[in-house]
């Protein structure tokens, strides 16, 4: 084909491009223009579907439960919240929340936000195409061997077949230009194009023109998940415009519009920016950037900068511009997983979707499968369950089944998040310099992920009222409403009946992402340890346990390597021992080793409490007692323990309450084995009940743990029904 019909037709090709991304941004006016009204007088949170910011939420490491509790307003039940965001804006506005540091409402942005960066944009390239119809582009790494660019870009294998791809054409700090790395194209080793999303996927060779390796310059991991952007938060685009050496628009590009497969974004860029990355704050490829959104006449026509009708042979720089479109990555990459490919180009499509090791499933996700195929049997109220044959370990990111009847988990945050990339060497410069030291990114631990998303769950807290009596008496009342007047047993089967009922949802034991930072704050926004007094801040139990979490891990990898060497039982035996000589500072009044460590026991908030190390070692899983020489005795500053049991220094009104909660919650779940609970206690817990009234700081906790798991303690909300509920159901 002619140099003039290959021109005209690369012309004609973008023509199209920008007619079609003109009428899909005409056809939104109006979903545009509502968006904007609410991000410019409520916020991002409310601009996109209440599905898809829970999904941003959740990726971001917040809480869902504990973002929508402080959502809703004081007086409204949480029953009628479901999954809409009901946030009154002249009460509390995302900013107080401080949401906006997770959604881009923030300036302040740390620092290692510009180093990741620098990482990231290490796998963006430069494309040349030469030849016939030539020019520049865009595109990046995203596998060992694969680069994504536009269909318009490349359009089939023999224009890619002329072209390269040079990474490190840009300036280096000093101003002065660096060394780019050139790479042939390889697209008959590999090309995938689909005209209609925009999408070209070509190999590269693996040794650059002089020598270099193409695994230094890294890769971008691609996900299919969604939740990785909301209308309203802003995007960084890492670009060549024009071919010019690589430049990035950096957070001032806002997402206006999030169209099924496209996105819409107001940003810098210019021709020889298709291809481009699309990034999020957190860096994850969010879209393909390949068209701009031109300015058109009546007739859909692109105009110019002077407002007459754009004809091709103006040049792109005569274009009025009005927004920017990318290709969704998720829908790039569910288009690549229906591309009918086999063997090597089977494989090599693979790696695109490789991404590290699977997350362990969240409270939303469906149970785990057994080694049989069925998903594990949850036990009922009134029985224990049974475990599976084998058991599913989670640690960090990691998961594995090895045949205990073990089930050991470090929670993480509640999403995937993208795996870091690799260390990298140093770009070289021109002229020759000093050689620079590796780069080197900091691989984010999952416990790490988990310390971040607790503090930010902290920070959603801080600006909520602490307790509002008036609406909290108001959500008692109609929680209570048709709990009749008949004490004994029958009052006990109807509260247990409301109870569970009532438990939704069923949180997992993560005491750094909902107790620390809200569930069990005092007034003056510090925790104290239930049985000592002492007080801590937040962040300090939050990172105090982080660090116990990591031992655990290190330690536990190391008897998952001894496995093979020691059976089950001594396996066991030894997590045991690990566990106690590592507590976290989270105390369960009920000890787990009389529920055998099962969900929902374990993770219900209602007798969690914050309780330092030393003290939660030194009650064990002894039963409360009281002893008769207690004040007189000298004893440890947790209070006083002897085979018959342990009675704490402080808190004995509020473990008393919640162990009361426990007993009713799930009737016939301990009591059965030597040194569990028995009944001839109760009189203890009814003692501790009656002699230390109910506090503010109780209060606060039912009503916060109501907001999100559901249920209420009714020995808070209702002290004198203690005596008339006849407790001796609740043994086996």
């Amino acid at each position: 084909m002619a140099t003039a019909e290959l021109a005209s037709e690369r012309e004609s090709d973008y023509l199209s491009q920008l007619t079609m991304a003109a009428a899909r941004y005409a056809n939104r006016t109006e979903r545009r223009e509502k968006n904007q009204s609410v991000l410019e007088t409520r916020g991002p949170l409310y601009a996109d579907a209440p599905e898809r910011v829970e999904k941003r939420l959740a990726r971001l490491g917040a809480d869902w439960a504990l973002v929508r509790a402080i959502e809703r307003t004081p007086t409204e039940p949480a029953s009628s919240a479901g999954s809409t965001l009901r946030l009154p804006p002249e009460t509390f506005t995302s900013d107080v929340l401080g949401l906006e540091r997770l959604i881009g409402r923030n300036n302040l942005t740390p620092v290692a936000f510009l180093e990741k960066g620098v990482q990231v944009s290490r796998s963006v390239g430069r494309i040349t195409i030469s030849g016939p119809g030539g020019g520049h582009g865009t595109g990046f790494m995203v596998s060992p061997s694969l680069l994504l660019t536009n269909n318009h870009v490349l359009r089939g294998t023999e224009e890619a077949s002329r072209s390269t791809v040079a990474f490190a054409f840009q300036d280096g700090s000093d101003g002065s230009p660096l060394l780019p790395a050139v790479f042939q194209l390889e697209p008959l080793r590999f090309f995938v194009s689909d005209r209609a999303l925009d999408y070209s996927l070509v190999a590269v060779a693996p040794r650059g023109v002089q020598g270099e390796t193409l695994s230094s310059f890294g890769r971008l991991v691609l996900s299919e998940a969604e939740g990785k952007v909301v209308v309203g938060e802003f995007v960084n685009i890492i670009q060549h415009p024009r071919g010019e050496p690589k430049q990035v628009a950096l957070r001032e590009n806002q997402i206006v519009d999030v169209l099924e497969r496209f996105l819409h974004y107001e940003s810098d860029t210019r021709e020889g920016s298709s291809g481009s990355a699309v990034f999020n704050d957190q860096w994850e490829v969010v879209a393909l950037h390949h068209s701009a959104v031109p300015k058109t006449d009546a007739e859909g026509r692109p105009l110019s900068v002077d407002g007459t009708v754009w004809r091709p042979e103006m040049g792109e720089q005569q274009l009025a511009w009005r927004a920017n479109e990318g290709v969704r990555i998720s829908r790039v990459l569910r288009a690549l997983h229906e591309a009918p490919l086999t063997g090597e180009a089977a494989r090599l499509r693979d790696e695109v979707f490789t991404t590290g090791l699977t997350p362990p499933p969240t409270e939303s996700s469906p149970p785990m499968p057994s080694a049989h195929g069925e998903s594990p049997r949850p036990g009922t109220d009134g029985s224990r369950a049974q475990a599976p044959e084998q058991t599913h370990v989670a640690f960090g990111t990691a998961q594995l089944t090895i045949p205990l009847r073990l089930t050991l988990g470090f929670d993480t945050a509640s999403s995937a998040q993208a795996a870091p990339l690799a260390s990298l060497p140093a770009l070289t410069p021109v002229p020759k310099a000093a050689p620079q030291p590796p780069g080197r990114m900091g691989v984010v631990s999952a416990v790490e992920k988990d310390v971040d998303a607790a503090l930010v769950n902290h920070r959603l807290t801080q600006e909520r009222p602490y307790y509002v009596r008036t609406a909290d008496i108001a959500a008692r009342d109609a929680y209570y409403a048709n709990v009749g007047t008949d004490d004994g047993d029958a009052l006990r089967r109807t509260l247990t009946t409301l109870l569970t009922e009532t438990h939704e949802p069923r949180p997992r034991y993560k005491p750094m992402r909902l107790v620390y930072p809200w569930v069990d704050l005092h007034k003056d926004g510090r925790l104290r340890s239930i049985y000592s007094g002492k007080d801590f801040s937040a962040e300090e139990l939050i990172r105090a346990d982080a660090a116990v979490a990591e031992a655990r891990l290190a330690q536990v990898q190391e008897l998952l390597l001894q496995e093979s060497t020691a059976g089950p039982a001594e396996f066991e035996a030894e997590f045991d021992a690990l566990e106690a000589s590592l507590p976290f500072n989270c105390e369960h009044v009920v000890p787990q080793s009389w529920f055998a460590k099962e969900e929902p026991m374990r993770g219900d908030l209602h007798h969690l409490f914050a309780c330092e190390a030393g003290c939660n070692s030194f009650r064990g899983n002894f039963p409360y007692f009281d002893f008769p020489d207690f004040e007189e005795t000298v004893r440890d500053a947790c209070g006083m323990r002897e085979s018959t049991g342990f009675e704490p220094r402080d808190g004995k009104g509020a473990v008393a309450r919640a162990t009361l909660y426990f007993l009713l919650r799930y009737p016939g779940r301990v009591g059965d084995a030597a040194r569990e609970f028995p009944e001839d206690r109760l009189p203890v817990l009814l003692r501790w009940h009656e002699s230390e009234a109910v506090t503010e700081y109780e209060l606060h906790r039912n009503a916060a743990i109501a907001e999100i798991q559901g249920n209420r303690n009714p020995l808070i909300d209702h002290p004198e029904w203690a005596r008339g509920i006849d407790f001796a159901g609740v043994w086996p």
